[in-house]
């Protein structure tokens, strides 16, 4: 072969062979930043429970299992953080569908002249430090049909304990719901399911000493005090048919879920 045609030749090869071994490099990063990426979200989001739906949608701000035959959450999970605990006096946003559920969630005119509150699970009063995450609240995918009296009485009552908890305790896991059968009351044209009850489980997750209370609350008026419904976790995963912190160990999940010890939780 001529000298001209083997410079040439040689200058491809290498050329070809720098190109498939920055590809490799470049693969090989890529999928070690995906598994970073996914190694985080798991992390980020070890408190999600079980869903008996497998309809389950991650938001910027909070997680829920959506229940297209209950047109509500089962549950809704979301960290509270100290530094989410400000203030912020945002004007109310009208509620909206929620797309990222493939059916869509409940039509918010469901509720009108119903007779009940459109009742937020992740309340919009601890999503007060951007007004995205405020905003982000009000998909009806995070309401449920609540009594006036039990939404702004002993359930507003509950969730101010939480903000103070997450305060106190610099910052809190939280999974809440109503509880949903099959015997349930509906209201508006898609038949959203009234509960009976709601519950709220609390995780405080320190690395001495980690502790959970959960509520169990009858979904009418009453002057009774929180302590009064403080149960098991277990209790509500056997009417719920969830998993709650299912990633924490076992010996401590086991013994957190089955305490309902108030001991540590300041009232």
């Amino acid at each position: 072969m001529k000298r001209k045609f083997i410079y040439p030749l040689l200058v491809f090869i290498v050329t070809i062979g720098f190109y498939y071994i920055e590809k490799k490099i470049d693969t090989t990063n890529t999928k070690d930043a995906t598994e970073r990426i996914d190694k985080r979200k798991e992390l980020s989001f070890f408190y999600l429970p079980t869903s008996t739906t497998d309809i389950v949608v991650l938001h910027d701000n909070y997680s829920l299992s959506y229940s297209e035959k209950h047109e509500q959450p089962e549950w809704v999970a979301y960290e509270l953080k100290k530094e989410h605990l400000v203030k912020n006096e945002f004007k109310r946003p009208f509620f909206e569908i929620d797309n990222k559920i493939r059916s869509s969630s409940a039509d918010w005119r469901n509720y009108k002249n119903s007779g009940y509150d459109r009742g937020h699970l992740c309340p919009a009063g601890d999503r007060r430090f951007s007004y995205d995450a405020f905003k982000e609240t009000f998909f009806t995918s995070n309401v449920s049909p609540q009594n006036h009296q039990f939404n702004a009485g002993i359930w507003n009552n509950l969730e101010q304990k939480v903000r103070y908890w997450a305060g106190k305790y610099d910052g809190v896991y939280v999974v809440t719901g109503g509880v949903l059968t099959d015997d349930l009351k509906t209201i508006g044209y898609e038949a959203v399911s009234v509960p009976k009850y709601f519950y709220k489980v609390i995780l405080d997750k320190n690395s001495q000493n980690s502790k959970m209370i959960a509520f169990l609350i009858p979904h009418n008026d009453t002057d009774k005090p929180l302590e009064d419904f403080i149960v098991t976790a277990d209790s509500i995963e056997k009417l719920t048919g969830i998993d709650f912190f299912k990633e924490l160990p076992d010996a401590i999940e086991n013994k957190l879920e089955a305490s309902s010890n108030k001991n540590g939780w300041k009232f």
